[in-house]
């Protein structure tokens, strides 16, 4: 039985629509595309990242190099996630990082926590000329002061909502979901 509540709040189509929205942010922020270089972040991050990407080499005529990143051994609650964590691949695109335009994707921004150690790892990788976060879904929040500079959509949560985002490679689907605790089911 399910204890929790959910409601849609972006389905396929709409996380399109915001892909295509941001990834035009993109372009006109970094005034084109020469130098840009996108990081997802693992895991949803990452094919967000991909679908930006897709979105970009179709309007703009380019091919885009991307790479993604695994931020487990740079979090701040390692002891908390135990002995062993499971590391994840990271992977920079071939030209690297150092002097690029890096777009840091990830799929939800809330505490900043995620960013941060993001931004700690891709400077063990390189310097990049600067660094544009990029997320799908903005539910405040902040216990950090990072703030994204392009967003596909904003959420207001209650404590007892957190936001779940859906890709085909991992959940089979595409698209955002607010999920509700039901703090009186056992």
């Amino acid at each position: 039985m399910d204890k929790n509540n959910r409601t849609q709040v972006m389905d396929e189509s709409d996380v399109h629509g915001a892909v295509a929205r941001m990834a035009r942010e993109i372009v006109e922020v970094n005034e084109g595309t020469d130098g840009l270089v996108l990081m997802g972040i693992q895991r949803r991050g990452t094919q967000i990242a991909a679908l930006l990407v897709s979105e970009l080499e179709r309007t703009q005529g380019v091919t885009l190099e991307a790479g993604f990143i695994d931020i487990t051994l740079y979090r701040d609650d390692l002891m908390v996630v135990g002995p062993r964590p499971i590391v994840g691949e990271s992977k920079l695109p071939s030209r690297g990082i150092d002097g690029q335009k890096v777009v840091l994707v990830d799929d939800v921004l809330h505490t900043g926590r995620t960013i941060r150690a993001a931004l700690n790892e891709l400077m063990d990788w390189g310097r990049p000329r600067f660094i544009h976060l990029c997320v799908l879904v903005d539910r405040g929040g902040r216990e950090l002061p990072i703030q994204p500079d392009t967003v596909g959509q904003r959420v207001e949560l209650l404590e007892t909502q957190s936001v779940e985002v859906h890709v085909p490679e991992i959940d089979g689907a595409l698209g955002v979901e607010i999920v509700t605790m039901n703090p009186g089911a056992v």
